[in-house]
């Protein structure tokens, strides 16, 4: 039986072979897509394991290895123009000291290795912006098994036993770690990114790729469905059984996946280096990383297959009910108002928790994701009823005789027009509102941290409640600063030993406020500015780490004078400059330098990795929206091509009649575009409100519009789905002539 479909799949000619190339094609892109979608989760999984060696100095971790103990010190966070740097020092104490991985011995004291990129940018950029930190010389690259990406900037330097030992931080070490340690805080600094987190996103987005893409398949299974179900009923009425129908249909579409299923790894395999640059995590993946297991690959090598036998099964069922099924067809029950009940649920959920939100993670959890979830239902629920009620609001007002046939024809069967794009509408949803989500966090939070006036600046010293920086500064320091091209003003924050001007309403641990005089307020009034007649200011703890301008604050009058105020130890140091990179990285280098014990901050560093993280998920929404957009519209003009195949012969008699073949060609357009661009804007819509809704609740953030790409991302692809429906309408002409009317 299965041989006798396989010949009779291909028994119509030039069509059945189109038909079948259709769904192999359509097959393939799917598989494609999920395999690097499950590769892609494996990799998050493989550099996460190959970070974990830099926790290898956590406080948590037991030791027991009865090696050479190795001096190690975290120097973490260092950054370079918004980069994160890992900085290892190592310092052995025997032969059999542990070598971390990626090394081939470990440095000797003046000597450091460094990852690829590293390495590339210390010969890039000039000395005094980076290079000068790290005393001592390039004795080698770290290799991979060290790196979570080929953009990892990593560094191990080899460093004397005895003065490492005196640096505050530093600790012995018998084993190199391979596993995450049971506490991390500030000593893990190789926790690498959050794997569930991401397997959650990959996962969503995969659902958002593929679920357009078995539509596709499913439309493509029905193209031509009219001929093959007279074929089918046919042979139900020379005998053929309910078993033997079900088998010859899923036989066509079970070959054809078959062969897309085979011909999806190797689209997997061509998208592997394009995969490898998309930032997921932040960074970009080696390539290598990107690889399958085997049970992934049994499960989509059988699984597929399986799935497009039931799919063409479910699309073709009418057949099997009886022989005479085919010509017993009636308008089917129009859906009712009820079916936009879970949309308005959904939204109605959000919307009770602005003002609302939960205290506890997973209550915020419970509540917004099932508000997601309903409103995605919501939205597949409730298609089919707009697509009939957009469609009956355009007949009650038309009377051209084109829009009056492809709007009554959706009104009676609407859940037909709404099929093809229905995977459309969700990823529309999911793209919009997590472009919206991002993009309003960004603006709120700063693009790469803080504003125009406050990413000048260069903090350098002890947090608020650490010890202090130094006593006093070194004699021909500040000549040396001032030196700096693109220097503008230091502004110093002494200790307040007293508690001058402390503030009573400050919690009982609160460190107490810097004072800061007036004169240095007055050069750098980013940071705000004293009280008219004051001679020091009381800034308090964070003031200086702020990511906005504190121009317009007044800080509270100290009673002590400048004079006195600067013989107080030093806290920390605030520089502003001209705000180009090479300024800012010689006043980081100059500070480092001077003060090896602290760190240079910048304000664009407090979200080096989160806004890493935030660009990576911006693109993939990207590649959402523009991978599914064209398949939509592939999606349409099967759809288009399948009805005009299934109307082929009342499409000519209409000609026949004295149709123009140009209305003709406006029916099919009206009915394919309508159901496309209402759903589309039904989706955005809706993305943009439950991503208002939520942003108000969960951060007390106003929406914020969308940058200009993902605008002509949407204008693109919708662009491009028309333009592959409107590339099906010469199709009509042909298989409209005098003979479809004599022989459909």
């Amino acid at each position: 039986m299965i041989s006798f479909a396989l010949r009779l799949a291909v028994s119509g000619g030039r069509q059945a072979v189109a038909r079948l190339l259709i769904i192999t094609a359509a097959t393939a892109i799917g598989v494609g897509l999920l395999l690097s979608t499950l590769a892609a989760v494996n990799a998050v999984g493989a550099t996460n394991d190959r970070t974990l060696w830099a926790n290898s100095g956590a406080k948590s971790r037991t030791e027991s290895a009865n090696v050479d103990p190795l001096w190690w010190r975290d120097r973490t966070p260092e950054y370079y123009d918004g980069h994160e740097l890992l900085l290892v020092e190592v310092a052995a104490t025997g032969p059999t000291s542990p070598v971390p991985p990626g090394l081939s011995k470990l440095p000797a004291a003046g000597e450091f290795y460094a990852s690829p990129a590293l390495a590339e940018l210390l010969r890039e950029r000039p000395a005094d912006q980076l290079a000068d930190r790290f005393p001592g010389h390039l004795a080698g690259e770290i290799g991979k098994a060290a790196l979570a990406s080929p953009d990892s900037l990593v560094m191990v330097s080899g460093q004397d036993p005895a003065t490492l030992a005196a640096r505050s931080g530093a600790r012995q070490v018998t084993t190199i770690a391979t596993t995450l340690p049971p506490t991390c805080d500030a000593d893990c600094p190789g926790t690498g990114v959050r794997g569930d987190a991401m397997t959650l996103i990959l996962s969503v987005v995969a659902g958002a790729l593929l679920f357009p893409v078995v539509i596709f398949i499913g439309t493509a299974t029905r193209l031509s469905a009219a001929t093959r179900e007279q074929r089918y009923a046919a042979m139900r009425l020379v005998g053929a059984t309910p078993r033997q129908i079900t088998v010859i249909a899923a036989a066509e579409s079970t070959v054809a996946a078959v062969a897309g299923t085979v011909l999806g790894f190797g689209v997997h395999l061509l998208l592997r280096p394009l995969v490898a640059t998309v930032p997921f995590t932040g960074d970009r993946f080696f390539v290598d990383d990107l690889t399958l297991t085997l049970p992934q690959g049994l499960a989509v090598l059988v699984g597929v297959p399986v799935a497009a036998a039931v799919a063409a099964r479910l699309a073709l069922r009418r057949v099997t009910v009886s022989p005479l099924g085919v010509s017993r067809r009636t308008t089917p029950r129009p859906p009712s108002a009820w079916r936009a009940a879970p949309l308005a649920a959904g939204l109605a959920e959000l919307a009770w928790f602005v003002g609302r939100r939960p205290h506890t993670t997973g209550g915020q959890t419970a509540a917004y994701l099932t508000g997601f979830l309903v409103i995605m239902a919501g939205l597949v629920i409730a298609g089919p009823w707009l697509t009939m009620s957009v469609a009956r609001l355009v007949a009650a007002r038309t009377s051209r005789p084109a829009t009056l046939i492809a709007v009554r024809r959706l009104a009676d069967d609407p859940r037909t027009g709404f099929r093809a794009v229905a995977g459309l509408i969700l990823a529309l949803f999911v793209t919009t509102a997590t472009v919206a989500v991002i993009g309003t966090i960004d603006t709120n939070r700063g693009a790469l941290g803080g504003d125009a006036q406050t990413r000048v600046a260069v903090e350098h010293g002890a947090l608020p409640g650490d010890p202090v920086m130094a006593d006093a500064l070194p004699d021909g320091f500040l000549a040396e600063l001032r030196s700096v091209p693109g220097f503008r003003a230091l502004a110093v924050a002494h200790a307040n030993p007293d508690g001058l001007a402390h503030d009573p309403t400050a919690p009982p641990d609160w460190p107490e406020a810097s004072l800061v005089s007036c004169a240095d307020l007055a050069l750098a009034p980013v940071i705000g500015h004293c009280a008219p007649g004051a001679a020091v200011a009381a800034v308090e703890p964070f003031g200086f780490l702020s990511l906005t301008s504190q121009a317009a604050r007044e800080w509270p009058a100290a009673p002590i004078t400048a004079e006195a105020a600067d013989r107080l130890p030093v806290l920390s140091l605030y520089v502003t400059t001209d705000g180009t990179t090479a300024a800012k990285e010689r006043v980081r280098t100059l500070l480092s330098r001077t003060f090896p014990e602290q760190h240079a901050r910048m304000v664009q560093d407090f979200g080096s990795s989160q806004q890493k993280t935030l660009a990576g998920w911006r693109q993939l929404a990207d590649v959402v929206l523009l991978t599914t957009l064209p398949i939509a519209g592939c999606s349409l003009a099967v759809s288009v091509v399948a009805g005009l195949s299934d109307r082929r012969r009342p499409f000519a008699m209409l000609r026949l009649t004295g149709a123009p073949l140009r209305m003709l060609r406006v029916v099919i357009a009206m009915e394919s575009a309508l159901p496309l661009l209402l759903v589309s804007a039904v989706a955005i819509g809706t993305g943009f409100g439950a991503a208002a809704m939520f942003l108000k609740s969960q951060m007390d953030y106003d929406l914020v519009s969308p940058g200009w790409v993902y605008f002509g991302l949407v204008l693109f692809g919708l662009v491009a789905s028309l333009g592959i429906i409107a590339s099906t309408l010469p199709l009509l002409k042909r298989i409209t002539g005098p003979e479809a009317a004599r022989n459909g």
